[in-house]
């Protein structure tokens, strides 16, 4: 069992007296030693030398010293003086170290995972200056009791999976967190990119974040995405239930082009027109979206059913091949061979881009959810939140939907370990 702050000191205290007893005791047998008159020569012992003080200081802010109910996403927060090294330690009752990392700025240190709920720690912060002596400040905390009220954390996409260079990292909340807590959220969400690429989270809902790079995503990129939520204080008493990671992959940069005026489709794979293909979009009355969309989802077979939307004289029921859903409000691309023949002419779609069945084949399987689509100079523009439209907006209104203010010169994010999960979750 670790002993006790008092334990540890009590014994160097009693020491420190017995060392000044044995002292007066060999003074006074020196001065039993020496002439009458004090003419003998002095003992050329006079003392050791007192320890230096060091130069650096360091002050630990957070958590307060023997604080009660201390969250268990909580971090170590310092401020040092004339330190050139600082390092953080965090240790539980029993010894054991916990892993963490040392924010950019030297003022803070994060665990890298939740702490233990209803458990004593101890965090040590030592800083150590031009003379190599180090100052130390420790606080003993003890964590909060697992609270009842918690809020799961998931992600759109799963571990290890490939998706195109538009994807959006897409994380939900299971309830609404307040606007006042999305920075103290959005602190603890990390994204680590290799090679490195600059980009931002982007609250889309209370209880809906994306995050984007700033240009589209380098082709055949690592991604790595981090949410440590768990015991984090989400406002109304509520608190995070659990830490979230997730690794995926980028592929081949492949976008489409859709231009109204040709009636035809641009193909790229890493800048190569790989294939030009005639399409027929919205008619007039139902034009399709001018905007940059997405690849949401892809469906080898379905049917569309507008009966309820547009009513028994307009509706239709029709089997379908090849889809790849652009919008939330029904705009896709697939195949339709009964358009094939105004297809590169002609607009008759009810606002989808339509192909032929063997270019929705072959569409079908270059393509991958999150590759990007642009369609240009139709007769309607299309609505931001109609789909994941996080490219349709400029880099400079999406940095408007960050809880945080933007900083382009912030250094890297440190990795984030994915922990394997084949539904992600927290």
């Amino acid at each position: 069992m670790r002993a006790s702050q008092d334990q540890l000191i009590r014994p160097r205290g009693r020491r420190r007296v017995l060392a000044a007893g044995l002292l007066a005791v060999a003074l006074a047998f020196t001065s039993a030693c020496t002439d009458g008159d004090g003419g003998g020569k002095p003992s050329s012992w006079q003392g050791g030398a007192e320890t230096p003080a060091p130069k650096a200081a360091a002050t630990i802010a957070e958590p307060a010293a023997d604080a009660k109910d201390v969250p268990a996403s909580t971090g170590i927060t310092f401020t040092t003086k004339d330190a050139q090294e600082t390092a953080v330690e965090l240790k539980d009752a029993a010894g054991k170290a916990v892993k963490g990392t040392l924010a950019a700025d030297g003022k803070s240190w994060l665990p890298s995972e939740a702490l233990e709920y209803g458990t004593s720690y101890t965090a040590t912060v030592t800083a150590t200056g031009d003379d190599g002596l180090p100052a130390t400040a420790t606080s003993t905390f003890t964590t909060m009791a697992k609270p009842d009220k918690q809020i799961r954390v998931s992600s759109f996409l799963g571990d290890n999976q490939q998706v195109g260079v538009g994807m959006p990292l897409i994380v939900k909340f299971s309830r609404d967190i307040p606007e006042d807590y999305r920075d103290d959220v959005q602190r603890r969400m990390t994204v680590t990119s290799t090679p490195a690429q600059e980009g931002i989270w982007h609250w889309v809902s209370p209880t809906e974040v994306r995050y984007r790079p700033k240009e589209f995503w380098k082709a055949n990129s690592k991604v790595s995405y981090r949410v440590q939520a768990g015991g984090l204080p989400m406002g109304d008493g509520y608190y995070g239930r659990a830490d979230l990671s997730v690794d995926i992959k980028i592929g081949p940069k492949l976008i489409m082009t859709v231009d109204n005026k040709t009636k035809r489709m641009t193909v790229t794979r890493d800048g190569k027109v790989i294939k030009t293909i005639p399409v027929s979009l919205g008619k007039k009355s139902t034009p399709s979206s001018s905007g940059t969309m997405i690849v949401i989802e892809k469906l080898r077979k379905t049917v569309f059913d507008t009966f309820e939307e547009l009513g028994p004289e307009d509706g239709y029921r029709t089997k379908i091949d090849f889809a790849q859903r652009l919008t939330w409000g029904g705009e896709f691309i697939h195949a339709a061979p009964w358009s094939e023949g105004q297809q590169g002419s002609v607009n008759v779609s009810h606002g989808c881009v339509n192909v032929s069945m063997a270019n929705g084949d072959w569409l079908f399987k270059n393509t991958e959810v999150g590759d990007p689509i642009t369609v240009k100079g139709t007769e309607r523009k299309l609505q931001n939140g109609n789909g994941w439209t996080d490219w349709n907006m400029s880099w400079d209104e999406y940095v408007k939907g960050s809880a945080l203010p933007y900083d382009p010169d912030a250094p890297a994010a440190p990795d984030a370990a994915g922990t394997p999960s084949p539904t992600p979750t927290a």
